[in-house]
């Protein structure tokens, strides 16, 4: 069971980083996008699907500049909805209803690892 967590974490996910640095340092070479997607296979359940969120969340967090409620929000929406568009979640049977509560219960625990506090009104 372990090893289905391993296999489907990325999913057939486009690995970013690297496809933008070849695209960067090599402009006018015709690139195959296919040569940067992980493998698979993608996740086949609710918990291989969530797994693949919140690691992708987690290590995207480490890259903001500023962790306030409005960015970790933005960021945990703008992943996840790129997963959602990449078909990542087409073999599982997770719901809608059930990635709006994963999204909040990640933007609740980021808030919580980075301290971010109430603002409050000033006098």
């Amino acid at each position: 069971m372990v090893i289905d967590f391993i296999r489907t974490h990325h999913g057939t996910s486009l690995v970013q980083y690297f496809y933008e640095s070849f695209l960067k340092n090599y402009p006018d070479k015709i690139v195959d996008e296919n040569m940067f997607h992980y493998p698979g296979p993608k996740p086949f359940s609710k918990e291989t699907a969530v797994l693949m969120m919140a690691d992708s969340v987690e290590a995207a967090s480490r890259s903001l500049q500023v962790h306030d409620a409005a960015n970790l929000s933005k960021l945990v929406d703008s992943i996840i909805e790129n997963q959602i568009e990449q078909g990542q979640f087409d073999n599982c049977p997770i719901t809608f209803r059930d990635i709006t509560e994963v999204k909040k219960i990640f933007k609740k625990m980021l808030g919580s690892i980075y301290h971010v506090r109430v603002e409050y009104p000033s006098h």
